[in-house]
């Protein structure tokens, strides 16, 4: 299922807006019509917060099935309730955009290739993955340049064919390249995912919902 959605004005709900199988979170200024929305369509509980004063969860934010990163700053939060099972990891590290420079299922991994050897352990412990850098198609910031979940993989059109075969053997998903928001290659900033449902920016075309649903649902 897919469905159209804005979140705080913006089409670039990923920015907004972090979701795993079982909880989506979302910023505590959210419009209260788009959180029964996006628990219906990604069927999954909804946790609203900020992180460090900050809306922007999607792109501090990143999480799997068992465990869940944020940035130092946000150490106040308490994930007690909502994340009960999982590790918690408040990752100091300049690189502290998590959800733009990480992506990850839970099978594997890939991070911004500026992480300390340091941190890119501590992810990896945290999240209970194989954890590589690397770039998509040129893009630093890997959490913004795809989108990922436990059936597939959607890139920037700017991966190559070589590209899309070897993040399809590293993530052991199908992957495709595509673009969402009316032609934007940041497609991890324009959507948001899990292997039960899929959420658009309202700009999202005809053509490039095709392409989405054919990977992601």
């Amino acid at each position: 299922m897919i469905k159209k959605i804005s979140i705080l004005k913006s089409n670039f709900i990923g920015v907004y807006a972090r979701a795993w199988e079982d909880v989506v979170f979302l910023p505590g200024n959210v419009e209260d019509e788009v959180l029964q929305v996006v628990s219906d369509g990604l069927q999954a509980s909804v946790e609203k917060i900020f992180i460090d004063n900050s809306s922007l969860i999607g792109s501090l934010m990143v999480l799997n099935s068992k465990g869940a990163i944020v940035p130092k700053n946000g150490s106040d939060l308490d994930f007690s309730k909502s994340l009960p099972d999982r590790n918690i990891l408040f990752l100091k590290d300049r690189i502290n955009a998590i959800g733009n420079d990480i992506i990850t299922s839970d099978r594997a991994a890939m991070i911004h290739k500026s992480y300390t050897v340091s941190s890119q352990k501590k992810i990896e412990d945290a999240l209970g993955v194989e954890v590589i850098k690397g770039t998509i198609g040129g893009i630093k910031t890997v959490g913004s340049a795809a989108v990922l979940t436990q059936k597939g993989m959607l890139v920037t059109p700017e991966a190559d064919e070589d590209e899309i075969r070897s993040l399809s053997e590293f993530f052991k998903v199908p992957v495709k390249a595509g673009t969402a928001n009316f032609g934007s290659m940041y497609v991890g900033a324009s959507i948001v995912a899990n292997s039960k449902g899929v959420l658009v920016g309202k700009d999202t075309t005809p053509i490039e919902l095709g392409r989405i649903d054919d990977i992601l649902s």
